[in-house]
């Protein structure tokens, strides 16, 4: 068993209001992608898209030490891979509907949602993520100065 699907598997245990499928070959595309030099610091599942009602496109996110991986493996072959690096990220939005939440991350380019999240979850996921990009990007600021 990777070290992803572990974490994956502690936090569907803590949030189990999270709806999430086929978590262990998201995680594989996951570890595929994971550089030598990263280190996993939190791991989350969800459904990448807009809408709560379709629940087929479970995915796995990753923060490390360096960006936010998302990796998604494609029913029959292939799978999607999205990375968002600290220069890229703008915001976070964080929605509560009448049973989960919504994450959304805002990039330069695009707009990433993760919905299907346990309440408690949701809360948990934008801290940590808003306590990594803000330290990341005074670091980017550094090096521009």
């Amino acid at each position: 068993m990777n070290d992803v699907f572990k974490l994956v598997k502690e936090f569907k245990r803590r949030f189990p209001l999270t709806v999430a499928f086929r978590t262990r070959k998201h995680s594989k595309i996951i570890e595929m992608h994971l550089n030598p030099d990263e280190k996993i610091s939190y791991v989350f599942c969800g459904q990448k898209n807009v809408s709560s009602f379709m629940l087929i496109n479970s995915c796995v996110v990753a923060l490390t030490n360096k960006r936010i991986m998302i990796g998604q493996k494609r029913l029959l072959w292939g799978y999607f891979f999205t990375t968002i690096t600290p220069d890229l990220y703008n915001d976070l939005k964080v929605r509560k509907n009448l049973i989960w939440s919504d994450v959304e991350i805002d990039t330069v380019k695009e707009n990433v949602y993760i919905s299907n999240l346990d309440p408690a979850a949701a809360i948990e996921i934008e801290t940590t993520i808003t306590d990594f990009m803000m330290k990341e990007k005074r670091k980017y600021g550094k090096q521009n100065n």
